[in-house]
């Protein structure tokens, strides 16, 4: 049987991980810059992580939320102490996607509204709402179209007060560092207006961390950099470091009601065992502080590099951005230099996702292969 061919491929086959780099079937050693999507957050093959896991898996791997599960609770009060999230309550699921899914749900359920207010170059999904509130008309079928979506431009304050008092939006959703977009941000003026406008409105702001959060921006959460105050916060590719997980944070103020939300496998027992592995080691080897560091190490290097424009993102989300397409740069970069990067919607911008644990060696390994790929790369 023939996969279904939706993703193309490098020709490249990993088989093996080890902190920052991943080894291919021939042996060949591969610098990870950009972790699956930023999803390894505390490095490949952790010797914490594997043995979290294994112990779990070798107990009880799974059982339905119908039973007590302790670990939901320990991972739980775990996130609370390090996000700062404090009285927020936890809803476990697989996925961003699924995570968003039930952000929405859950602010149409308590606004009794329906209209969802986005932004040009977001992305929050591939399934229903999730992708109807994603600006990409290529991934968006007509089932989804149905969904009732407004997009306004980042930075659009006098756009987003129109639409909210019109009286019938439940939601408005935001990255505060647009991750396949391509590293945009919104003003701090503007998320903390429209944080002050949903307040007013009767409508829920939802901060779609699935991609910043859990450490990448340099706080925990991304909207940390500014004075906002989330109903609903969506998590989950660095949550796992790999494994499925996700979830929404929740304040305090939202009523919970027996049914509302559901999912069978979110916040199993191995799930939440490579959840909690996550958080203690971003706790224990202090890899916020790594992220700040490093991030202003990369970036003052990439301030040498005449051929990058512009430099965007914060912490390890960042995107170096040209005046070419960067296509066959990235195929350098693979091939020749063994160095994993990631593309955006910005087909001249090369996304930098790499673990939290990444060292400045690996930094200036990373830019002599970049000086030597720019000075062969046909633009």
């Amino acid at each position: 049987m023939p996969l279904f061919d939706v993703y193309p491929l490098y020709e490249v086959t990993p088989v093996s991980g080890k902190d920052i780099f991943v080894y291919d079937d021939k042996g060949t050693a591969y610098l990870d810059l950009y972790g699956g999507h930023a999803v390894i957050s505390i490095g490949h093959a952790h010797p914490h992580y594997v043995e979290a896991i294994t112990k779990q898996v070798a107990a009880l791997g799974f059982y339905s939320n119908a039973i007590q599960n302790p670990l939901q609770v320990a991972l739980a009060n775990k996130l609370e102490a390090l996000s700062g999230c404090k009285d927020y309550a936890l809803f476990l699921c697989n996925s961003g996607a699924e995570a968003n899914e039930n952000a929405l749900k859950l602010a149409s359920f308590k606004t009794g509204k329906s209209r969802v207010i986005a932004f040009k170059n977001g992305f929050h999904g591939r399934t229903s709402a999730a992708v109807a509130v994603t600006d990409n008309t290529n991934i968006v079928a007509p089932i989804n179209a149905q969904q009732d979506v407004t997009f306004l431009e980042l930075n659009d304050v006098e756009g987003v007060k129109r639409e909210l008092e019109k009286g019938d939006v439940c939601a408005v959703i935001v990255e505060f560092i647009q991750g396949v977009g391509g590293l945009d941000q919104g003003s701090k003026a503007f998320f903390e207006q429209v944080d002050a406008l949903c307040k007013t409105n009767n409508t829920f702001f939802i901060a779609d961390e699935v991609q910043s959060g859990y450490g990448r921006s340099g706080k925990f959460f991304a909207f940390q950099h500014y004075n906002v105050n989330p109903e609903v916060i969506s998590i989950a590719k660095g949550m796992g470091n790999g494994f499925p997980i996700g979830g929404i944070l929740i304040h305090p103020s939202i009523e919970a009601k027996h049914g509302m939300l559901g999912t069978t496998f979110g916040g199993n027992h191995l799930a939440c065992a490579a959840g909690l592995a996550v958080l203690n080691t971003i706790e224990e080897e202090r890899l916020i502080a790594n992220v700040n560091a490093i991030s202003n190490y990369f970036i003052s290097k990439a301030k040498s590099i005449p051929q990058i424009k512009n430099i965007k993102g914060r912490g390890l989300m960042i995107g170096l951005e040209f005046d070419f397409e960067i296509g066959n740069l990235r195929k350098k970069l693979i091939y020749e230099h063994h160095i994993f990067t990631g593309g955006a919607s910005n087909k001249k911008l090369i996304r930098i996702l790499p673990p939290l644990t990444i060292k400045k060696e690996h930094v200036d390994q990373f830019f002599e292969a970049l000086e030597k790929a720019l000075d062969h790369t046909d633009s």
